[in-house]
């Protein structure tokens, strides 16, 4: 194969670039900090609604870490884990049925990550099918 003058080693992809005032980068269309308890709904690598406060999951049952994308979602979805226990608005992103959902902000969740009404309607209505969701 022949050189290229001036090619050095192997091209690498540049990392995302972060999206200013979040952990997350521009990929995210829906972004979480566990460590501040807060979450940012993002288009286009700029935050259009956030910081808003969010509940997470307690000892044991921790929200995970990591790059998810959303699954499915149902705005009137009740938990088959917790006794029908109501979820409303109910945007599923992560292996063992992790969502955003309407919740108490004052406990901790199973896993998922609450929020109040208003803010889970938004994130209901913004976030689609396959979007892209960093949870830091």
């Amino acid at each position: 194969m022949p050189r290229v003058a001036g090619a050095v080693g192997t091209a690498q992809a540049a990392a995302p670039a972060p999206v200013e005032g979040t952990p997350c980068t521009v990929v995210a269309r829906a972004c979480v900090d566990l460590a501040t308890r807060t979450a940012w709904l993002i288009d286009g690598g700029e935050v259009v609604r956030g910081p808003v406060r969010v509940s997470i999951g307690g000892p044991g049952q921790e929200t995970p870490r990591g790059d998810f994308r959303v699954e499915w979602k149902n705005i009137n979805h009740r938990s088959a884990e917790f006794d029908g226990a109501p979820m409303p608005f109910a945007v599923f992103f992560a292996p063992g049925g992790i969502a955003f959902h309407e919740g108490n902000l004052h406990t901790a969740s199973a896993g998922c990550v609450r929020l109040e009404r208003s803010q889970a309607e938004a994130f209901y209505q913004f976030l689609q099918v396959d979007d892209p969701v960093q949870v830091r």
